[in-house]
């Protein structure tokens, strides 16, 4: 086992920022398309403790941590949309289940954006006392981390398996007949990516593409 509790603490935050703004952002968009039930539900807020999930959010992720796991991954408790409140039920739930991974990315871009205003202080600033350090150091490796994690997270939702924001978007895109098979999947969606994962054929397919857009994020650095 190769735990760093340093290191844990470090993940914690940017992991809480990524699922709740993940979640924030699907009942947002949804309250603005005419489904007010996270808004009323108290889901539309930056308290993390109104998202946790036990198994997604503390579990799931500590024991990645614990295990010195090469990935962290985690979810949050989902936020509750009914569709047929929205104004247009196909198209808007495109919007709403996209807009999950989109905050990700947005996230991601953050994060680089402020480790270049980091480097290039650094850089203006070479007489760096070691105080500044100390503050400096924790705070890149937690943005690092966040443009990790928030990449993940954005390309595994995309993954086109409901219910996965990927797969409701499918669903919405799709023509009815493909869209109705699709959706008839989603009672074994997690199943079915977490056999995936098991056998190890997803991250295959996963880490070229988030390794590609990490790579085009470092771009801005």
């Amino acid at each position: 086992m190769n735990f760093d509790i340093a290191q844990a603490v470090l993940w914690i935050f940017p992991l809480l920022l990524a699922l709740v703004l993940h979640e924030v952002a699907h009942g947002w968009v949804a309250n603005r398309l005419g489904d007010d039930t996270a808004a009323r539900m108290g889901r539309l807020t930056l308290n993390p403790l109104a998202h946790i999930d036990p198994i997604g959010t503390l579990l799931m992720p500590g024991l990645l941590i614990m295990s010195g796991a090469p990935i962290l991954f985690g979810y949050a408790k989902p936020v509750p949309v009914v569709w047929h409140n929205l104004r247009n039920p196909v198209r808007d739930m495109v919007y709403v289940a996209a807009a999950g991974p989109a905050m990700n990315l947005v996230l991601a871009v953050v994060c680089v954006l402020a480790l270049r205003v980091m480097g290039e202080a650094a850089a203006y600033t070479p007489d760096i006392g070691g105080a500044d350090i100390a503050v400096a150091q924790p705070l890149a490796i937690m943005l690092t981390f966040g443009v990790r994690l928030n990449v993940l997270l954005a390309v595994f939702n995309l993954i086109p398996v409901p219910p996965l924001d990927g797969g409701r978007v499918a669903v919405g895109l799709l023509p009815s007949g493909p869209a109705q098979a699709l959706a008839r999947v989603e009672p074994f969606g997690f199943m079915i990516v977490f056999l995936l994962l098991m056998s190890g054929v997803l991250w295959n397919v996963l880490g070229p593409i988030i390794n590609a857009v990490i790579g085009m994020l470092s771009w801005l650095l």
